[in-house]
Protein backbone atom coordinates (compact mmCIF):
# COMPACT_ATOMS: atom_id res chain seq x y z
CA UNK A 1 0.00 0.00 0.00
CA UNK A 2 0.97 3.25 -0.69
CA UNK A 3 0.75 6.48 1.87
CA UNK A 4 -0.13 10.21 0.82
CA UNK A 5 3.74 10.88 2.04
CA UNK A 6 5.49 8.75 -0.75
CA UNK A 7 3.05 9.91 -3.29
CA UNK A 8 3.51 13.31 -2.40
CA UNK A 9 6.98 12.82 -2.94
CA UNK A 10 6.76 11.04 -6.39
CA UNK A 11 4.74 14.01 -7.20
CA UNK A 12 7.50 16.67 -6.14
CA UNK A 13 10.15 14.77 -7.79
CA UNK A 14 8.24 14.24 -10.96
CA UNK A 15 7.31 18.21 -10.86
CA UNK A 16 11.09 19.24 -9.83
CA UNK A 17 12.39 17.11 -12.95
CA UNK A 18 13.64 14.53 -10.22
CA UNK A 19 13.81 11.18 -11.37
CA UNK A 20 12.70 8.98 -7.71
CA UNK A 21 15.43 7.38 -5.55
CA UNK A 22 16.22 3.48 -7.26
CA UNK A 23 14.20 1.00 -4.51
CA UNK A 24 16.75 -1.07 -2.86
CA UNK A 25 16.14 -4.71 -3.41
CA UNK A 26 18.81 -5.86 -1.13
CA UNK A 27 19.04 -3.13 2.02
CA UNK A 28 21.45 -5.73 4.08
CA UNK A 29 23.90 -6.08 1.31
CA UNK A 30 24.21 -2.15 0.90
CA UNK A 31 25.15 -1.66 4.46
CA UNK A 32 27.51 -4.41 3.77
CA UNK A 33 29.12 -3.01 1.14
CA UNK A 34 28.90 1.04 2.65
CA UNK A 35 30.53 -0.26 5.66
CA UNK A 36 32.94 -2.16 3.45
CA UNK A 37 33.58 1.56 1.87
CA UNK A 38 33.74 3.03 4.88
CA UNK A 39 36.34 0.92 6.46
CA UNK A 40 38.66 0.92 3.38
CA UNK A 41 37.94 5.15 3.51
CA UNK A 42 39.37 5.39 7.19
CA UNK A 43 42.31 3.19 6.88
CA UNK A 44 43.39 2.79 3.14
CA UNK A 45 42.68 6.66 2.47
CA UNK A 46 40.95 8.16 -0.75
CA UNK A 47 43.31 6.98 -3.32
CA UNK A 48 42.64 3.67 -2.42
CA UNK A 49 38.63 4.49 -2.69
CA UNK A 50 38.91 5.99 -6.09
CA UNK A 51 41.10 2.91 -7.08
CA UNK A 52 38.67 0.46 -6.06
CA UNK A 53 35.39 1.66 -7.43
CA UNK A 54 37.36 2.71 -11.21
CA UNK A 55 38.21 -1.10 -11.05
CA UNK A 56 35.02 -2.09 -10.02
CA UNK A 57 33.49 -0.17 -13.17
CA UNK A 58 35.89 -1.64 -15.48
CA UNK A 59 34.88 -5.35 -14.35
CA UNK A 60 31.09 -4.23 -14.15
CA UNK A 61 31.21 -2.74 -17.74
CA UNK A 62 33.66 -5.49 -19.39
CA UNK A 63 30.80 -8.12 -17.51
CA UNK A 64 27.76 -6.12 -19.52
CA UNK A 65 26.69 -3.87 -16.87
CA UNK A 66 25.57 -0.64 -18.87
CA UNK A 67 26.83 2.47 -16.84
CA UNK A 68 25.92 5.41 -17.89
CA UNK A 69 28.96 7.54 -18.87
CA UNK A 70 29.16 10.52 -16.83
CA UNK A 71 30.64 13.11 -18.90
CA UNK A 72 30.16 15.86 -16.88
CA UNK A 73 33.08 16.87 -13.87
CA UNK A 74 32.56 17.97 -10.94
CA UNK A 75 32.78 21.49 -10.48
CA UNK A 76 35.85 22.62 -8.26
CA UNK A 77 37.20 26.39 -8.19
CA UNK A 78 40.68 25.89 -8.35
CA UNK A 79 41.11 28.83 -6.33
CA UNK A 80 40.29 28.90 -2.84
CA UNK A 81 37.53 31.55 -1.95
CA UNK A 82 40.11 32.98 0.61
CA UNK A 83 42.81 33.73 -2.21
CA UNK A 84 40.56 34.88 -4.60
CA UNK A 85 41.33 38.67 -5.57
CA UNK A 86 38.79 41.44 -5.04
CA UNK A 87 36.75 42.47 -8.58
CA UNK A 88 38.93 44.67 -10.22
CA UNK A 89 36.53 46.56 -11.35
CA UNK A 90 32.64 48.47 -9.82
CA UNK A 91 30.23 45.93 -10.67
CA UNK A 92 27.22 48.56 -9.97
CA UNK A 93 29.07 50.98 -12.85
CA UNK A 94 29.95 48.18 -14.75
CA UNK A 95 26.18 46.07 -14.68
CA UNK A 96 24.75 49.49 -15.74
CA UNK A 97 26.79 50.00 -18.74
CA UNK A 98 25.96 46.60 -19.72
CA UNK A 99 22.09 47.24 -19.51
CA UNK A 100 22.58 50.23 -21.72
CA UNK A 101 24.43 48.57 -24.49
CA UNK A 102 21.82 45.30 -24.29
CA UNK A 103 18.99 47.52 -24.55
CA UNK A 104 20.99 49.75 -27.49
CA UNK A 105 21.17 46.47 -28.83
CA UNK A 106 17.45 45.56 -28.83
CA UNK A 107 16.53 48.84 -30.14
CA UNK A 108 18.78 48.78 -32.62
CA UNK A 109 17.50 45.71 -33.55
CA UNK A 110 13.72 46.30 -33.42
CA UNK A 111 14.36 49.38 -35.60
CA UNK A 112 15.96 47.61 -38.05
CA UNK A 113 13.33 45.60 -38.25
CA UNK A 114 10.20 48.35 -38.61
CA UNK A 115 12.35 50.30 -40.85
CA UNK A 116 12.58 47.53 -43.25
CA UNK A 117 8.89 46.42 -42.69
CA UNK A 118 10.56 42.78 -43.34
CA UNK A 119 11.36 39.80 -41.41
CA UNK A 120 15.07 40.73 -41.84
CA UNK A 121 15.16 39.19 -37.69
CA UNK A 122 18.19 40.29 -35.34
CA UNK A 123 19.77 37.49 -32.83
CA UNK A 124 19.39 39.62 -29.73
CA UNK A 125 18.96 36.60 -27.45
CA UNK A 126 22.61 35.59 -28.64
CA UNK A 127 24.17 38.84 -27.08
CA UNK A 128 21.69 39.61 -24.43
CA UNK A 129 22.37 35.86 -22.71
CA UNK A 130 26.07 36.20 -22.64
CA UNK A 131 26.35 40.00 -22.45
CA UNK A 132 28.10 39.57 -18.73
CA UNK A 133 31.01 37.20 -20.38
CA UNK A 134 31.48 39.91 -23.46
CA UNK A 135 31.64 42.69 -20.99
CA UNK A 136 34.25 41.10 -18.34
CA UNK A 137 36.08 40.37 -21.11
CA UNK A 138 36.18 44.06 -22.64
CA UNK A 139 36.57 45.48 -19.35
CA UNK A 140 39.33 43.17 -17.81
CA UNK A 141 40.88 40.86 -20.00
CA UNK A 142 41.08 41.90 -24.13
CA UNK A 143 43.97 44.09 -24.53
CA UNK A 144 44.37 46.20 -27.86
CA UNK A 145 47.85 46.62 -29.63
CA UNK A 146 50.04 48.59 -26.84
CA UNK A 147 53.47 50.51 -27.08
CA UNK A 148 55.28 47.29 -25.91
CA UNK A 149 55.20 45.20 -29.31
CA UNK A 150 52.08 43.84 -27.96
CA UNK A 151 50.06 42.64 -31.32
CA UNK A 152 46.63 42.81 -29.42
CA UNK A 153 44.18 39.96 -28.86
CA UNK A 154 42.29 39.22 -31.93
CA UNK A 155 39.15 38.07 -30.97
CA UNK A 156 36.40 36.51 -32.96
CA UNK A 157 32.66 37.01 -32.28
CA UNK A 158 29.80 35.15 -32.96
CA UNK A 159 28.11 37.28 -35.57
CA UNK A 160 24.83 36.86 -34.08
CA UNK A 161 26.16 38.88 -31.30
CA UNK A 162 26.96 41.66 -33.58
CA UNK A 163 24.28 43.98 -32.69
CA UNK A 164 25.92 43.41 -29.00
CA UNK A 165 29.35 45.05 -30.64
CA UNK A 166 28.16 47.83 -32.63
CA UNK A 167 26.13 48.92 -29.19
CA UNK A 168 29.11 49.05 -27.52
CA UNK A 169 31.21 51.22 -30.49
CA UNK A 170 28.31 53.16 -30.43
CA UNK A 171 28.40 54.02 -26.84
CA UNK A 172 32.86 54.34 -27.12
CA UNK A 173 32.01 56.93 -30.02
CA UNK A 174 33.66 54.52 -32.41
CA UNK A 175 30.26 54.57 -34.18
CA UNK A 176 27.76 57.21 -34.93
CA UNK A 177 24.28 56.90 -35.18
CA UNK A 178 23.82 56.87 -38.93
CA UNK A 179 25.26 53.57 -38.34
CA UNK A 180 23.25 52.07 -36.13
CA UNK A 181 20.17 53.43 -38.19
CA UNK A 182 21.67 51.44 -40.77
CA UNK A 183 21.98 48.04 -39.04
CA UNK A 184 21.23 45.55 -41.48
CA UNK A 185 21.51 47.25 -44.33
CA UNK A 186 25.01 46.62 -45.43
CA UNK A 187 24.40 47.57 -49.20
CA UNK A 188 22.99 51.43 -48.14
CA UNK A 189 25.25 53.98 -49.42
CA UNK A 190 24.60 55.75 -45.76
CA UNK A 191 27.61 53.19 -44.33
CA UNK A 192 25.18 50.27 -43.14
CA UNK A 193 26.24 47.44 -40.43
CA UNK A 194 25.77 43.83 -41.10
Amino acid sequence: MTDAKTLQDKALAASSGQLPPPVDADPAETAEWMSSLEYVLKSKGAERVKYLLKSLETRARRDGVDIPLEVNTPYINTIPTSRQPAYPGNRETERRIKSIIRWNAMAMVQRANQKSNSTLGGHISTFASSATLYEVGFNHFFRGRGESGYEGDIIYFQGHASPGMYSRAFMEGRLKAENLENFRRELQAERGLS
